[in-house]
């Protein structure tokens, strides 16, 4: 449906010129001759961004790609390009005069013990322990109440914490581990396996591994998923076909047994795999896309078994939660939007031999099972409530929480007597729960000590109107003693795709930007799961504006009951909220002062051809899907749409690594905005190295990410001092 017809030629000569490019600031001769004081003025120059003549035609309209060459990660030109941004950005960054003091906030909050729930494996309790400032949390383990000891230590992975844990499975048994290690934050892993008694390495780590979890067989070995390597670059090359291996534990992974996704007429982009707990049934799941899936199962007591059919096609999402003999049970939102678990027999186990063991009903089901029973979680306008179930489907009671917010981690072996839970809010760190599985008794297990008192903020949920009338709610979160005078930093935060819920929780970068004397808003705008499949659909493809309509509306609900004004405004989101506040901020420019579109998906025509990102055309489509797509994508995509007009402050946020949502979106869109930028508005680009899309970022990385990005913001809405919370 497009063609490429012209090239970008541009000669290494023109971009190591970018090099020379630094960012200009008045000298001290200047500033005594005018009114103007140095804190009110950081000029920023440009480095020139050369444009390529590359024009692809969709439907017989040509559209042109000036910055096509940036897609090129591995160019020295985009490494220049890179290099001369980040010395504009850090210059820049490095003239507001309370950019450290920022830090020491963001520093200083997250600075406490962060511990996760234990959990049973073989004879040792582990646990997650991450002492405040370390880079990567650590594994510890204990047996029978005798000393604490390190299992694991990510922070030993590399000098500067680049390298992270990114999963970790045990054996039946306990007896073994498998890991899985990002380096720089990329989605390409290797994985470890170790004798967990003498900690010693079995065998050479395996390679190449990317969106895949570890579901081991017995003591024996485990299954998990890759994409072939790419003949180009990892970072941005398509991945279009998954498949399923087996690993047996001490051979080498040459020998790694083929068990799904190896036929080429079948290609699926995304497969996964389940193991019963008793070693029995393996569940294969298959999908083109980030919503819906094909299901198979496997009888692994029998070499020679038939895959059998659980469903056959992807309208619906399905896996597997448990099993006990025969019957399985599974969690699905096929024809129960709000999603409902059911039983069926292994020896039929296809879609109309599906029983309702937990039915649908008109909040959003999460379940999860412990100690033989079935944990429903439920969002209620995105707040939790739980409930305790048998495996027969009988209510045993609600489990009470400590207030409002998000409970979760609800789980456990069929044995375990207790579980253990956590809840938090915006205002209330994670704290965790013990609950007794016969009695119901919750105790209190764990309470972070950290130096923000979260009894001086509230939390208050309130509902708009959206452009079309929709309901939506919202929860805003502030300093008890704020003035709603219209004149607070606000920070409005959304997400709005891929069925991801935005349920309160606690962040220690969000407290920072409480205790800076800030608003934190964030809407439950569509295309999230907050209301089910509904809710996400009506988000999606030809009707994604309406997520944009959303955010919009959220801001207008901030700014006309006067927790705000545009002057005092910033949007933030990642990812796919990073599409938001680009598209928002090219659509309503006047809307904000500052946009911050962190790794986010900006070019509409493109982003399907960069490593999986096919996968997401159920929630976008793609451009040569059909003519009608094509117009829609163009109408909004970010990149596209932007005008010689005065746009937001504006901080682009990217990382080297991302192979998610590769950079080349965030580079040629910061390209494109300072090329056409009207006024005064700084158009910046921060481009973090040896870091992805957010996952495993260090704690150093992420305390400096937060200074610049909250000094940034308050600096271009006026603040010329810090407001009283961070004094």
């Amino acid at each position: 449906m497009h063609t490429n017809i012209l090239k970008a030629g541009l000669s290494l000569a023109i971009i190591v010129s970018l090099m020379a490019c630094q960012p200009k600031s008045e000298t001290d001769e200047q500033l005594d001759a005018s009114d103007t004081t140095k804190e009110e003025a950081i000029v920023v120059s440009y480095p020139v961004t050369p444009k390529g003549d590359v024009v692809d035609t969709y439907f017989g309209q040509q559209v042109s790609d000036p910055y096509r060459w940036l897609e090129d990660d591995r160019s020295a030109e985009t490494e220049a390009w890179v290099k001369a941004q980040n010395e504009v950005t850090q210059g820049y960054l490095a003239q507001i005069p309370y950019r450290k003091d920022i830090e020491a906030v963001v520093k200083n909050i997250i600075n406490y013990e962060r511990v996760t729930a234990p959990f049973k494996e073989g004879d040792y309790t582990y646990f997650y322990k991450n002492d405040g400032l370390q880079n990567q949390s650590v594994v510890y383990r204990q047996k029978d109440g005798g000393e604490v000891e390190v299992f694991i230590d990510p922070n030993t992975f590399s000098e500067d914490g680049t390298v992270s844990l990114a999963g970790l499975e045990f054996s039946k048994d306990g007896s073994l581990a498998s890991y899985q290690t990002s380096t720089g934050g990329s989605d390409w892993r290797e994985i470890f396996v170790i004798d967990t008694n003498t900690m010693e390495q079995i065998g050479e780590p395996l390679q190449d591994v990317k969106f895949s979890g570890m579901s081991w067989y017995k003591n024996e070995g485990f299954y998990y998923a890759s994409y072939d390597k790419p003949d180009g670059s990892e970072l941005s090359e398509k991945t279009d076909q998954h498949k399923l291996y087996y690993h047996q534990v001490g051979t080498p992974q040459g020998q790694d047994l083929k068990v799904f996704g190896h036929v080429e007429a079948e290609k699926h982009r995304y497969v996964g795999s389940q193991v019963s707990d008793d070693g029995r049934y393996l569940m294969v799941s298959a999908a083109e896309s980030t919503s819906g899936n094909k299901a198979f199962l496997k009888d692994l007591s029998k070499p020679e078994s038939e895959w059998l059919t659980v469903k056959e096609d992807v309208a619906g999402d399905v896996y597997m939660l448990t099993a006990e003999g025969d019957t399985l049970y599974l969690v699905t939102n096929y024809n129960a939007p709000n999603t409902k678990v059911v039983s069926v027999s292994a020896k039929a186990p296809n879609v109309e031999n599906w029983q309702d063991v937990i039915p649908e009903t008109k909040n959003v089901l999460i379940a999860s099972t412990a100690g033989g029973f079935i944990f429903a979680e439920y969002m209620v306008d995105a707040i939790s409530k739980v409930y305790q179930y048998t495996l027969e489907g009988e209510r045993v009671r609600r489990i009470e929480l400590p207030g409002l917010g998000n409970a979760g981690s609800f789980g456990g072996k069929k044995e375990d007597t207790k579980t253990y839970y956590t809840f938090t809010n915006y205002t209330t760190p994670s704290t965790i729960f013990e609950l007794d599985l016969a009695g119901g008794n919750s105790e209190l297990f764990n309470q972070p000590e950290i130096d923000f008192d979260g009894s001086q903020y509230l939390s208050e949920q309130v509902f708009y109107n959206s452009k079309d009338g929709t309901r939506v709610p919202m929860i805003i979160t502030y300093h008890k003693d704020t003035v709603l005078d219209g004149n607070n930093p606000t920070l409005l935060y959304a997400y709005g795709g891929f069925n991801v819920s935005l349920s309160p929780r606690f962040s220690s970068t969000v407290a920072a930007w409480l205790e800076l004397g800030g608003i934190y808003a964030v809407p439950n705008i569509r295309g999230g799961g907050e209301y089910g499949k509904a809710w996400h659909d009506a988000g999606t493809q030809m009707q994604k504006q309406n997520v944009f309509d959303d955010f919009i509306a959220a801001a207008e609900y901030l700014i006309e009951k006067n927790y705000t004004s545009s002057e005092y405004l910033a949007i933030r989101g990642g990812s796919n909220g990073g599409l938001l506040v680009g598209a928002v901020m090219t659509q309503r420019p006047e809307l904000a002062k500052v946009a911050l579109p962190a790794v986010g998906v900006l070019d509409m025509l493109r982003y399907h051809t960069f490593t999986a990102g096919a996968g997401w055309a159920y929630d976008y489509g793609t451009a040569d899907q059909s003519e009608e797509m094509f117009q829609y994508l163009l109408g909004y995509s970010p990149v596209h749409n932007v005008k010689e007009m005065a746009y937001p402050a504006t901080m682009v946020t990217t990382a080297d690594h991302d192979d998610r949502v590769v950079p080349a979106h965030s580079f040629k869109f910061a390209a494109t905005l300072q090329a056409h930028q009207q006024g005064d508005n700084p158009t910046l680009i921060r481009i973090e190295t040896d870091a992805g899309h957010g996952a495993g970022t260090p704690v150093s990385k992420t305390i400096e990410q937060f200074a610049d990005i909250y000094g940034f913001t308050l600096w271009n809405m006026g603040m010329r001092e810090l407001p009283m919370h961070a004094k």
